[in-house]
């Protein structure tokens, strides 16, 4: 059976995003000293999203709780989410993160993975029934616009891919950004295609060489899902077809079976659980898009294999607790 997010799991989910978007400690900073006085909490730097271990986390842990207001208004957590992200994303506080990022030393923070997630959280927000959420999700704007104008200056001088499958994914952040750039930024969703098509349009016979020990995203299936975002409906199964040729015969195998997660408790290692679960949305979301055939049955069967063997482990260490809910809400808000 297909697994769906269901309330239940819902608000599980909303439970565990409000437990750590306010946890300041532990924290891993992306920041760059320029001199003594650069030496803050995380609190002191990102009044907003100081939680969740990390910055991106912290900000895909709101995209989280607003998907699931949105979703699911009726929830118990609902007050008391929009009562956080009301009194969090206040003018002064989002004034202060747009004012971090004027910094000279703050050109590279978060590319490109924190961009994405920021503009995937206002195309999220944008779209709240509640009020509250709507008007914090125009406090939110000009910090979302400072990243856009990061991505159109960047984009042009990005030359190759980051085929990877961690944070530096550019198939990732474009994938992530095409909702908020069709919806808001036409000019950049233009340059989001074209870079797309540059990069991965004459991509052929992927032998796909993973998993890496740490990877949390799959190089060959988000570059797929990438161009199914960007390509015209109607060609993305030529595309795909000769991209990865043999998925009839479930191969590469490597893509097909979850990978093996040994240890929990250490934060690489944890990655792969995310893995399992984006790749359990790329497969969906591709499966979506071939319509019936076999390749499909076979997607479907993979996507379920790797929900099957990481949604057990959502929450349990914060290793993976604090980001693992966002990754499975994708996966299961697919197909």
């Amino acid at each position: 059976m297909t697994r769906i997010l269901t309330s239940d799991l819902a608000a599980r989910f909303a439970d565990i995003a409000l437990g750590h978007v306010s946890r300041e400690f532990p924290h891993k900073l992306d920041h760059v000293l320029g001199g003594p006085t650069d030496a803050k909490r995380p609190r002191d730097l990102h009044p907003v999203f100081f939680g969740s271990f990390d910055w991106h986390s912290c900000v895909h842990g709101y995209w989280l709780l607003s998907r699931i207001v949105r979703r699911w208004p009726g929830l118990s957590q609902t007050g008391q989410t929009i009562d956080l992200i009301a009194s969090r994303f206040s003018t002064d506080n989002i004034a202060a993160e747009c004012d971090y990022l004027a910094r000279p030393e703050t050109r590279g923070f978060e590319r490109p993975y924190g961009w994405a997630w920021l503009l995937a959280l206002q195309a999220e927000m944008d779209q709240s029934p509640e009020p509250r959420l709507l008007a914090a999700a125009d406090r939110l704007r000009p910090l979302t616009e400072l990243f856009a104008e990061r991505f159109r200056t960047f984009l042009p001088l990005c030359s190759y891919p980051v085929r990877t499958g961690v944070h530096s994914s550019t198939a990732f952040a474009l994938r992530l950004s095409a909702d908020y750039a069709e919806r808001c930024d036409q000019g950049l969703f233009n340059l989001m295609q074209e870079r797309c098509l540059s990069w991965y349009l004459k991509d052929q016979g992927c032998q796909a060489w993973e998993p890496s020990q740490d990877d949390f995203l799959s190089p060959a299936l988000m570059e797929a899902e990438c161009m199914r975002r960007f390509l015209p409906s109607d060609a993305f199964p030529g595309w795909f077809a000769d991209f990865l040729p043999q998925v009839e015969e479930g191969r590469p195998a490597n893509l097909f079976e979850p990978a093996l997660v040994s240890d929990r408790s250490d934060g690489k290692i944890a990655h792969l659980d995310g893995l399992n679960l984006s790749r359990a949305w790329c497969w969906r979301s591709i499966a979506q898009a071939l319509g019936p055939g076999p390749g499909t049955d076979q997607a479907l069967a993979a996507a379920d294999r790797h929900l099957e063997a990481s949604l057990p482990h959502i929450a349990g260490d914060y290793a993976g607790e604090h980001w693992l809910a966002t990754f499975a809400t994708l996966a299961l808000e697919t197909g």
